[in-house]
């Protein structure tokens, strides 16, 4: 059994991975920035022809992406995430139909009123990247009507210790791990009162495999369904070390944030089974200590 896996070296590259490994599947990685993987972009069709003609997978994963909705990421979002999709899935229907294909969505191309985003919601082009996971979205919908098993994840945040340093949970662990080994520091934040769910990236990769291992739904929102506001974040974190974060703390003026509060309506994943098992206290420890893989 084989998998091919576009976007291995970010985190939830990292956790399907793990999963397949734990399964005794072969996994072919695929990563722009090669590592110890095939180097190859999902963006260039010839490439991902040739593999998926070459290895017909059982499962295929489109993980890559620029995880920032700046407006300068236009074209690399358009060409990795929708143009990817579009490669991906038409090369699936031309050598190996049979093949189940996952597609990454996300909670931000919803239309957001800080109430629970299900997967059965309005998409909003809030920015370059939602507009990219729209046209994927419907991409694979198109596909899926044509007899290919395709599924899409809509992903909530989702952390780890692989989470890139300008994510601000990450950012803020790994200030948090310095100033407890002694450096004397001062964070800048924007508005803390903003409310994310901060869900594990180990269970979301199980919650991608609870989705495509089976064939009544084919599209579910993915995450914790509970948000925690930053400020929650600051005082578990620093907690960890036994310090006030007011003292390491300054409060950006003038910031405004994308949304006051993202947050998912889990109830179709869950009816698959599945569920979400490392708590908010957990998961900042895991990312101070940088215990890297955690529990799957």
């Amino acid at each position: 059994m084989k998998t091919i896996i576009f976007g291995i070296n970010g985190q939830d590259g990292y956790y399907i991975n793990e999963i397949c490994q734990q399964r005794k599947i072969e996994v072919i990685g695929i990563s722009r920035s090669s590592g110890n993987w095939i180097q190859g972009d999902v963006s260039d069709l010839r490439c991902v022809e040739k593999l998926i003609e070459k290895e017909k997978p059982e499962y295929v994963f489109h993980l890559a992406a620029h995880s920032t909705t700046r407006h300068d990421t236009l074209f690399e979002n358009h060409a990795t995430i929708s143009t990817g999709t579009l490669n991906i899935l038409e090369s699936v229907k031309r050598h190996s139909p049979e093949t189940r294909v996952f597609i990454t969505g996300s909670g931000v191309q919803f239309e957001n009123t800080g109430k629970p985003i299900s997967e059965t919601d309005n998409f909003e082009a809030s920015s370059p990247y939602s507009l990219a996971r729209i046209q994927s979205a419907y991409a694979s919908r198109y596909y899926r009507s044509l007899g290919l098993k395709v599924y899409i994840g809509y992903l909530f945040h989702h952390e780890s210790p692989l989470r890139k340093p300008n994510h601000i949970s990450q950012m803020i662990a790994l200030a948090v791990k310095r100033i407890g080994e002694g450096n004397d520091e001062i964070i800048e934040i924007g508005d803390i009162s903003v409310e994310k769910e901060w869900t594990f990236a180990g269970d979301v990769a199980r919650g991608i495999f609870t989705l495509v291992d089976q064939d009544r739904v084919f599209e579910a929102v993915i995450g914790s369904g509970n948000t925690y506001s930053i400020e929650k974040w600051l005082e578990l974190c620093f907690g960890v070390i036994g310090r006030d974060w007011h003292d390491y703390v300054i409060l950006k003026e003038g910031f405004t944030p994308e949304y006051k509060k993202l947050v998912s309506d889990i109830r179709t994943i869950n009816s698959l089974g599945w569920y979400p098992t490392v708590g908010l206290k957990d998961l900042a420890e895991m990312m101070i200590f940088h215990e890297k893989a955690g529990t799957l």
